[in-house]
């Protein structure tokens, strides 16, 4: 027993290491891929190059180059045909965010991804993002890790639990690498699979080994001097200076909860209508992307050509890493510009069936709409004497609580969020509003998921069937069921067969014990077993009872449970079976029936059934 648990233990610890490495290095080739991509598509042909978050590595050094909003619209169109090619031809299921895949993968699939998911994910991804897509790349390595964990399950022939679970740790594991942001990882596995407030405990220590690992090996890829930093690198030293500030805190949370029901009835009425639109799956992608391409140039012409507001394109990252560090350089208009039509141009390009997260977005939105919220208190502390403190509040602090806010809120999933936000900002000072704003989004948002296939509680997933359920027969004994007054014809053992067959004729009974000289039980057997004896008539004088009889027969004692006695019932799929006297052995004292045992069993579901009817009422 102590080695079975030592090779548990193990095993647990060994193989989300494995995963951790896999998942690590599919973040490195995934962050590659795409920055190629951006460089030698999108900023040669259009010069445009998405900013970055400060804690990002760079690849490429791009010099200036001339801006064009054709070529733009060109290389998305491109993009999004390349992209619908690769999904559409060769693994479907990896359409979209990808993370609703790997949910709907652990509840309704056993835990079951194709490692082709993690190949075309990865390529799709990378094209649609390095073309400016809107969208964010944890959706894309969530499901490649996903698949990478479900593969090494699958090539070890796990049970459908443990790939479920490998499955969990590659997902956090590259949302952890990927983000740098290990201990949110492995919550976030745990806590994005369902809708309420329940988490995955089982997969909690596995996925934070599987984080942790991965985390690592990404940080190896990047400089030295951004190994262990942050997405958003060294912000100011935000904090809250006093609890007043929870009143406009409050505010915001409000706010956020609108934009973000605003951003899910748009999300997915978006998928509505491309699903409706007639044509190969293949080219909608492509009709996404330059729709995002068209929406972004005209926000960019309709507001001077400010730069700033092409942000609605790609990660979006650099105005909200400039929102976060020198709020004051932006206005409330483009904040609040972004960080809406940010909705649309991430609608259009993910519901569209092109390849890429939400998490990023909604990072954008919600930090865009948090300072822009900060912003406006500020103002409002500086022209009314009566709420003049408000003119003290930090709108880059809003900017950081309204990323965790808005994504708890939307996704259901606020302490993962909270810990990840707090790892890619470094802003650990922000813990007490960020769960204050966290809590509120996410009652707020009830009944409404950004992930469609997540579900309630642990009591609602497929992969849980059978957790759950009710013992109705618990603590109910044999003693309780049988029949004590019942007539049981008792068959010495050698008693001719010519005697049985009259016995048969003369009794309903189907079953008979057989007894020794003593009294004592040694055998039993049924009206089946000798009615094909019947019709020879030859060997009634010569067999008995003991030749027909089965020696080795099941019984109970009136104390079993009668959860024991249904499964001796089912073991021989036999109708009766013996009740032997504990205290005096092979001495029979009844028989149980199997329908006496289900009529039990019916009288106590149906009492269960009237108390929780009347503990409704």
């Amino acid at each position: 027993m102590k080695l079975l648990q030592a090779q548990m233990t193990a095993k647990w610890f060994i193989l989300p290491v494995i995963v951790g490495i896999a998942a690590g290095l599919g973040a490195i080739v995934f962050d590659v891929l795409g920055q190629t991509v951006s460089r030698f598509l999108l900023t040669q042909f259009s010069g445009f190059v998405p900013q970055a978050a400060t804690g990002e590595r760079p690849l490429f050094h791009v010099e200036e180059l001339s801006f064009s909003l054709g070529w733009l619209v060109a290389v998305m169109v491109g993009g999004g045909l390349i992209s619908g090619w690769l999904v559409y031809t060769f693994a479907p299921e990896a359409e979209g965010h990808g993370t609703d895949g790997a949910i709907d993968a652990f509840h309704r699939k056993r835990g079951n991804i194709s490692i082709r998911v993690a190949v075309v994910k990865t390529l799709a991804s990378a094209v649609t993002l390095g073309t400016a897509g809107s969208g964010g790349r944890e959706g894309p390595i969530a499901q490649i890790g996903a698949s990478l964990g479900s593969f090494l399950g699958q090539c070890l022939k796990l049970s459908a639990r443990d790939r479920r679970i490998l499955m969990a740790a590659g997902m956090g594991a590259g949302v952890g690498a990927i983000f740098r942001a290990p201990l949110a990882g492995a919550i976030f596995a745990g806590e994005i699979m369902y809708r309420d407030a329940d988490l995955e405990s089982d997969v909690i220590v596995p996925t934070a080994i599987s984080s942790i690992t991965a985390y690592s090996i990404y940080g190896m890829f990047l400089p030295k001097h951004m190994t262990f930093g942050h997405v958003f690198g060294r912000l100011p030293a935000y904090q809250m200076t006093s609890l007043l500030e929870m009143i406009p805190y409050g505010i915001m949370s409000l706010i956020l909860a609108l934009v973000g029901i605003i951003y899910i009835k748009c999300f997915y009425g978006i998928h509505e209508v491309f699903r409706k639109v007639p044509g190969p799956p293949h080219l909608k992608p492509a009709m996404g992307a330059g729709l995002t391409a068209c929406v972004a140039i005209t926000l960019y012409y309709a507001c001077g050509q400010d730069r700033a507001l092409l942000s609605v394109l790609a990660t979006g990252y650099g105005i909200l890493q400039t929102g976060l560090e020198t709020p004051g350089a932006l206005t409330i208009e483009v904040l609040l510009l972004v960080g809406l039509v940010k909705i649309l141009t991430t609608s259009l390009t993910i519901s569209s069936g092109g390849s890429g997260g939400v998490f990023g977005p909604s990072m954008v939105i919600g930090g865009c709409v948090g300072v822009a919220t900060g912003k406006a208190f500020q103002m409002l502390g500086n022209n009314v004497p009566a709420v003049g403190w408000l003119a003290g509040v930090s709108p880059g602090a809003f900017g950081v609580v309204g990323m965790a806010g808005f994504f708890a809120g939307i996704a259901r999933a606020p302490i993962s969020t909270i810990i990840m936000v707090s790892e890619m900002t470094g802003s650990y000072q922000l813990l007490l509003p960020t769960m204050w704003v966290s809590t509120l989004c996410f009652l707020l948002c009830h009944g409404t998921s950004l992930y469609s296939k997540q579900v309630p509680t642990r009591l609602e997933s497929p992969a849980h069937r059978g957790d759950f359920t009710i013992d109705v027969l618990e603590g109910m004994k044999v003693e309780d069921v049988y029949r004590r007054d019942r007539k049981i014809e008792l068959v010495p053992e050698a008693m001719p067969l010519s005697s049985i067959v009259k016995l048969l004729s003369r009794t309903h009974q189907h079953y008979f014990p057989v007894v020794n000289a003593e009294g004592k039980m040694v055998g039993i057997f049924s009206a089946d077993d000798v009615r094909s004896y019947i019709y020879d008539e030859t060997i009634w004088q010569l067999a008995d009872a003991a030749d027909v009889m089965t020696s080795r027969f099941l019984s109970v004692a009136p104390d079993d449970d009668l959860n024991e006695a249904m499964r001796k019932f089912t073991a021989l799929n036999i109708d009766e079976l013996p009740v032997m006297d504990p205290e005096s052995p092979g001495r029979l004292i009844g028989m149980l029936r199997r329908k006496e045992a289900i009529g039990a069993y019916n009288r106590q579901l149906a009492k269960r059934q009237e108390a929780a009817r009347e503990q409704s009422l």
